[in-house]
């Protein structure tokens, strides 16, 4: 009878991943996914850590690297800005991205000032954009893979290119136009990701120091497991204080932060945690609107709407 629980086990997780979503997934699944007698069926694993050395020591079986700021570069001057569409595509593609698969991304670092969770939500909110739809993101990160006493390796993986012929982008960015329009309109909210000195502008970081006017602080880290900063709280944990920052699901929410990286974190907890249904990007964020000088700046904390 034993021998037919693992089988089984794998069984019903397959089913319950059937349907492409959107979502964090916990070390033990993970490791059944990526170990499925179907080679068919195993998701495409993406390693989106800065380090490529960190990559060398060690990551999860068949984990193919992709740098996360490969899918961004100066432009006119604004660092770390997106590519143009056709120039990601290509990278997505030749790091194996595909439509008809699923596809695992995790980074590591478990403490805070170590932010590597974000490199893994940006990369994700990249993939969604062209249009990829099964996306999970290792709950915990490396760190939790580790705990769990699973195997990594030092071996790269024999990558294809992917398919992202038909895609095209979808409607989840945001300009600074597009912000600047929406923001006061009523049922929406303009949240800032970052750290509350950054938003105070007290800190020696970026050109302009504070926020784009009218936008609350809420700061990603407030999502995260004190002790695994990869580890995204439950929704029921967090939800009243989500409720009193005025980030509900019947608002248009509008997320920014410094580099569009915290931001993405945000956003993929309000989309694909919580489940809310209207949560957009400013991907030029901070960096690009403090070098827009003809628009204002404010240092005052706003209340939530």
């Amino acid at each position: 009878m034993n021998r037919l629980i693992a089988p089984l086990a794998l069984l019903c997780l397959v089913t319950s991943l059937a349907q492409a979503e959107i979502k964090s997934i916990s070390p033990a699944d993970a490791k059944a996914l990526i170990e499925n007698p179907d080679p068919s069926q195993r998701p495409h694993v993406i390693d989106t850590r800065g380090g490529y050395k960190d990559y060398f020591r060690a990551h999860l079986p068949n984990a193919h690297h992709l740098n996360f700021d490969t899918l961004r570069g100066t432009d006119h001057g604004v660092p770390v800005q997106y590519l143009p569409d056709d120039l990601t595509q290509i990278l997505l593609t030749r790091a194996g991205v595909d439509k008809t698969r699923p596809h695992l991304l995790y980074a590591d670092g478990a403490a805070l000032p170590n932010d590597e969770i974000l490199s893994a939500t940006m990369v994700a909110y990249v993939l969604e954009k062209f249009g990829v739809n099964d996306i999970l993101i290792l709950d915990g990160g490396l760190s939790a893979w580790k705990a769990a006493g699973y195997a990594t390796t030092q071996e790269y993986p024999d990558t294809k290119s992917g398919n992202l012929s038909t895609a095209s982008p979808l409607p989840i960015s945001l300009s600074v136009d597009e912000v600047l329009k929406l923001k006061d309109q009523p049922g929406h909210v303009l949240v800032d990701a970052r750290p509350i000195n950054e938003y105070l502008g007290k800190d020696d970081v970026w050109l302009r120091k504070g926020h784009i006017p009218g936008a609350i602080s809420f700061h990603w880290a407030k999502l995260m497991a004190a002790d695994n900063t990869h580890q995204f709280k439950p929704f029921d944990s967090v939800k009243a204080e989500l409720t009193a920052a005025g980030l509900t699901p019947d608002k248009n929410i509008l997320v920014y932060c410094g580099t569009s990286r915290e931001g993405s974190l945000l956003r993929f907890y309000l989309k694909h945690v919580a489940g809310y249904p209207h949560v957009r990007l400013y991907e030029g964020s901070w960096k690009e609107y403090a070098s827009l000088k003809q628009h204002p700046v404010e240092t005052k904390a706003n209340e939530p709407k």
